[in-house]
């Protein structure tokens, strides 16, 4: 019998998001060959959801709010005490982390996933130092090519330590899956699945739904701290009557099912697991030109991904409602994408052998 890795897990938050649910898909794939211990330096655990209950998985309590020179030595105290086989460390907001594995040294993975509104549009000088200086000697995985050349170029990482390796999805789970209930209205239903944060900007999709004429319902899966005010936001507009707040589920196949277009609206994405979910599910988007997702859509979606303006937006959305047989191909196009491009089983080797695991019962990876 194997001995599990223990491997030790920070993440600036444990709600979830495209990097827990990665993480979930990953601790659950390779079950007891690991063993996880889990710091979210917000408190917040929701994406234990999505967790095995079989795993051995513990929580650890956030460290109290501290200044950087004390967060760095409560985590140094922290990694001496646990003494994991492995530390693996989450975007910029668990840096502290990274630091303090320089006095014990454990092996280390960081995996970046983007940047939140203060990075969106430029790097900041003083992180960029202190990634290219913290990480030099640790792995650090890159879901999109635009992070992979950022790592590169701007941080100056040595390209052998530097993984690409692309978000993975059950697509199974997202084909023909059965439709949420909808509320009654006419017309095709726009959707998006999104945290309602900042950066996700889902004000823009709300103004650009704003500019269309004709039938149409809009669907918003997801909570978050912006909700009240985009709440408010459409009914300035005039759509509130025409869309719907779905609050965040635990099923979005079921959702995804239900739309007609899929819609992503952010100032900053790299890879989001969100599209990539929509694209397994056959769905046309019409979405902003962020991080990869160009790249992602299958070539015939690709006149739909349009610059960070609601006008543009609305363009890409009024196109594929006025023509549903060149929507509808355009999502069995970014379907055969998804299949082929975005394979699960890809994403579990690559991570199984960074992280020194292999499935239970496997010969090899």
């Amino acid at each position: 019998m194997i001995t599990p890795r223990r491997i030790l897990h920070v993440f600036p938050t444990f709600a979830v998001g495209g990097a827990q649910t990665r993480f979930a898909a990953i601790a659950n794939h390779f079950g007891a060959a690991a063993s996880h211990v889990i710091v979210p330096l917000d408190g917040r655990t929701e994406c234990r959801e999505k967790l095995s209950p079989d795993l051995d998985v513990q929580f650890a309590p956030p460290p109290p709010g501290l200044s950087t020179l004390a967060a760095i030595n409560h985590a140094r105290r922290f990694l001496a005490a646990v003494r994991p086989d492995l530390l693996i460390t989450s975007n910029w907001g668990s840096m502290d982390w990274a630091i303090a594995r320089l006095a014990t040294r454990p092996p280390h993975l960081h995996t970046e996933d983007g940047f939140g509104p203060l990075e969106q549009d430029r790097q900041l000088p003083r992180r960029v130092l202190t990634r290219r200086y913290v990480l030099r000697f640790s792995q650090v995985v890159l879901p999109s090519r635009t992070l992979l050349r950022i790592a590169t170029d701007i941080w100056r990482l040595k390209p052998a330590r530097l993984h690409y390796i692309p978000n993975g999805i059950d697509t199974a789970r997202f084909a023909g899956a059965t439709p949420a209930a909808l509320p009654p209205g006419e017309g095709p239903v726009i959707g998006t699945i999104a945290a309602l944060r900042p950066e996700k900007n889902v004000a823009r999709l709300l103004q650009a739904f704003a500019q269309l004429a004709g039938p149409a319902r809009l669907v918003i899966v997801g909570d978050g701290p912006e909700r009240r005010d985009l709440e408010a936001l459409a009914a300035t507009l005039g759509v509130a009557d025409r869309m719907v707040f779905a609050g965040h589920s635990t099923t979005p196949e079921s959702w995804l099912a239900a739309f007609d277009i899929f819609a992503l609206s952010s100032d900053t994405e790299q890879m989001p697991l969100s599209l990539l979910e929509a694209m397994a599910a056959g769905l046309p988007v019409a979405a902003t030109d962020v991080g990869d997702v160009s790249a992602m859509v299958a070539v015939e979606n690709q006149p739909f991904v349009v610059p960070r303006d609601a006008a543009a937006l609305a363009g890409s959305l009024r196109a594929l409602l006025a023509s549903p047989d060149t929507a509808r191909a355009t999502g069995r196009a970014n379907a055969v994408a998804a299949s082929d491009r975005f394979s699960q089983k890809q994403m579990f080797a690559a991570f199984g052998e960074l992280m020194g695991l292999k499935k239970e019962g496997s010969a090899s990876f």
